[in-house]
């Protein structure tokens, strides 16, 4: 059937993309961040950190979240773009780029990061924030919504879908019937030698950002993230499946993707995956950014602020 053809060759684009590196531009500790304006919440978590940009009285709240070892660099153009107008949350999930472990260093990692951020969202005082999730972010994104519906204002996932797992299986595959392979894949990424496993990252990197110049940032963030935590992290991403819950997301919802890196994915295939992907979600609206890769605010930084600006107004 042609569209499990599609999603076939999905399965080889983002496992590829999801298992690699995001753009940073610097590491440092906390305090060195202080010196670039922006300040970190005072909340007590050993799944994440946040940075936090914008003026005395925003016109509201942005939480941003990255990918798999993504550092909250990634934002750094939107933030600039946003930061004037909002109060603008960065999250650096612990264990990725530099950061240490702490309570990521062993089971799952998105899941639990979601209910700290309803807790933060909560213990903050924000008031229907906007959520941005990109990647591995934008599943985080999505178990916000779903399962803490009231705490979020608007939500957008950046080329993601619900379910990774259908990926590595055949029709009809569900978490449980894909847990298996989640293992050995865990299994390859956790124990292979970290030179081995900084070349197949590097690799991927290739594939996920069109423009050549910006691809050494997210290789030295993968060089300071934990190999464990994102073993760990991939491993759980393959066996979630959020569909069932789309439904009970209640914030207004747009979908930024990307055509499938892979010259047998058309725009047309790519479009119905992700047609097929939100079916389960009223009202979510879908769309597609061309010339771009995985990183779409990188690839198409003008691109993804207009997006992002039309959705919050």
């Amino acid at each position: 059937m042609k569209t499990m053809t599609a999603v076939a060759a999905l399965a080889a684009c983002l496992s590829l993309g999801l298992a690699a590196p995001a753009f940073a531009q610097e590491h440092g500790s906390h305090g060195a961040h202080a010196a670039h304006g922006h300040q970190h919440a005072e909340f007590e978590s050993g799944r994440f950190h946040v940075r936090i940009d914008g003026p005395e009285h925003p016109v509201g709240d942005i939480i941003l979240i990255p990918g798999l070892t993504s550092s909250p660099e990634i934002w750094d153009g939107l933030t600039d773009e946003l930061k004037g107008r909002y109060r603008v949350h960065r999250v650096h999930v612990q264990g990725f780029a530099g950061a240490p472990a702490e309570d990521n260093a062993t089971g799952p990692v998105a899941a639990p990061v979601a209910e700290d951020l309803a807790r933060y969202i909560a213990e903050q005082n924000l008031n229907k924030p906007v959520v941005i999730g990109h990647s591995m972010g934008g599943t985080i994104a999505m178990m916000l919504a779903a399962r803490h519906p009231d705490s979020v204002g608007k939500l957008m996932v950046v080329d993601m879908v619900p379910f990774m797992g259908v990926m590595f299986g055949p029709p009809g595959t569900t978490a449980e019937s894909v847990a298996p392979i989640a293992d050995q894949v865990y299994a390859g990424m956790s124990s292979s030698p970290r030179e081995a496993y900084n070349a197949q990252a590097t690799a991927s990197i290739n594939g996920m950002i069109n423009t050549e110049a910006l691809r050494a940032g997210p290789i030295r963030d993968m060089e300071t993230s934990d190999q464990q935590v994102a073993a760990s992290s991939f491993r759980e991403l393959i066996v979630t499946d959020l569909r069932p819950e789309l439904s009970r997301i209640t914030a207004p919802t747009e979908v930024l993707y990307v055509k499938f890196n892979d010259p047998r994915m058309t725009p047309e295939i790519t479009d119905a995956i992700y047609r097929m992907s939100y079916q389960g979600l009223s009202g979510v609206e879908l769309k597609r950014i061309d010339n771009s890769a995985h990183f779409i605010m990188l690839d198409q930084p003008a691109a993804f602020a207009a997006e992002v600006n039309a959705f919050l107004e």
